[in-house]
């Protein structure tokens, strides 16, 4: 089959790969309908995340067709229409019990190199390097799903591959992100990043009932949609983000703060900028947390930080007495898809959202080394990028 497969940084490749076969009684193969690049892709293809191998299928986003199932496996039947989560998770341990299936005790098949890493493994995940279990990713023609009696989530009919595609990531992400938050009416939610998870979280902080939601960005195209939308855009190359969120909450801060973007977050010409970007170069650090100190400085005291945006390694200067002395609440991690997704397709369903919004460039998977650098750099539009095999 086709896949495409990372090579090394900035190296994306088309490859002819060995279909995937039944390995487990529970699991199922999927042929691929459609996938998508993730912001967190970008990392890889930047050589941020650390146990990549050459040759390995890139990929978190997809859905498809069932077409072969596991003796075990009573979920799932040859031709059922299916988005995957990214997350892999057993279902049984503890906490998948719990709903927290992004810390799957059992899917990490590579545990014992995780746990000298994280202290604790997480889950195994698709496509996301040999720490999350070196599991072959969606961005191909054919994915052997492990625990397919679990996590795949079954469409409906009459919806589209569009509609549906992003419950496997970027639509729970965003939804998480903003639960954590815990909302209130009279809250102003501040979302740094408009790119694809950026954009669900603005739309989830609205449907959850934000006074108002306001988005940091550069790009005129984000900031567009995010305005259509209903927020409030702050263009950070044109204006003080710290100023601008003072005045609009009464020098009072936004009670609710949201980080999508992670470990490669930009700012103009700020000292801390340049100094992660100096580090960086010579692999003294591993993250830039330009926007997670920024979080921490015009956060309102007693205030919450939500942490969707991934973070791989080591960050630097921190504020952390700032983050103590003003009482701030962090909650962060990746997403426990199943958890949110009963909830999302029933508002898919009921029109409450139409997740394809977001797509703006959709193209075959051949194409998808090309798509990786038009979407990192921000090209053409890009804004999300769906795959075709």
């Amino acid at each position: 089959m086709k896949a495409l497969c990372w090579h090394g940084k900035k190296d994306i490749r088309y490859d002819t790969v060995a279909d995937p076969t039944i390995e487990h009684p529970r699991d199922a193969v999927i042929k691929v309908s459609s996938c998508a690049i993730c912001g967190s892709d970008l990392h890889l293809f930047d050589g941020f995340m650390p146990t990549m191998e050459s040759g390995d299928v890139m990929g978190h986003e997809f859905m498809g067709e069932v077409v072969e199932v596991g003796a075990e496996n009573r979920k799932l039947k040859v031709g059922d229409r299916v988005v995957v989560p990214f997350t892999i998770a057993c279902g049984e341990c503890e906490q998948c019990r719990r709903g927290l299936f992004s810390v799957c005790e059992r899917s990490n098949r590579n545990k014992e190199k995780a746990d000298k890493v994280f202290g604790h493994a997480t889950a195994g995940l698709f496509g996301y390097s040999h720490l999350t279990g070196g599991y072959p990713g969606g961005q191909a023609e054919y994915v052997r799903v492990p625990y397919a009696d679990v996590t795949p989530v079954k469409v409906p009919d009459g919806l589209t591959d569009e509609q549906v595609l992003f419950l496997g990531d970027i639509f729970p992400t965003g939804w998480q992100a903003a639960m954590q938050c815990d909302i209130q009416p009279t809250d102003t939610v501040a979302i740094w990043g408009a790119g694809p998870v950026g954009q669900f979280a603005i739309r989830s902080a609205i449907l959850l009932g934000a006074k108002q939601v306001v988005v940091i960005d550069r790009v005129p195209e984000r900031l567009a949609m995010a305005t259509l939308a209903g927020a409030i855009t702050i263009n950070f190359q044109d204006e003080s983000v710290v100023e601008r969120l003072n005045e609009l909450t009464q020098g009072k801060g936004p009670e609710k703060c949201i980080d999508a973007v992670g470990m490669e977050s930009h700012a103009s010409s700020s000292l801390d900028a340049i100094y992660d970007r100096a580090k960086q170069a010579v692999m003294l650090e591993t993250d830039r947390p330009h926007v997670l100190r920024e979080m921490i400085y015009v956060c309102r005291p007693a205030g919450t930080l939500s942490i969707p945006g991934v973070y791989g390694g080591l960050i630097d200067k921190i504020p952390f007495g700032a983050a103590m002395n003003k009482g701030l609440t962090f909650r962060m991690g990746q997403t426990h898809v199943n958890r949110w997704t009963d909830d999302l397709l029933r508002r898919i369903v009921e029109g409450q959202i139409d997740p394809s919004f977001v797509i703006t460039h959709s193209v075959p998977l051949e194409k998808g080394p090309d798509m990786y650098k038009t979407f990192r750099d921000k090209e053409d539009g890009c804004i999300k990028v769906v795959l075709k095999p």
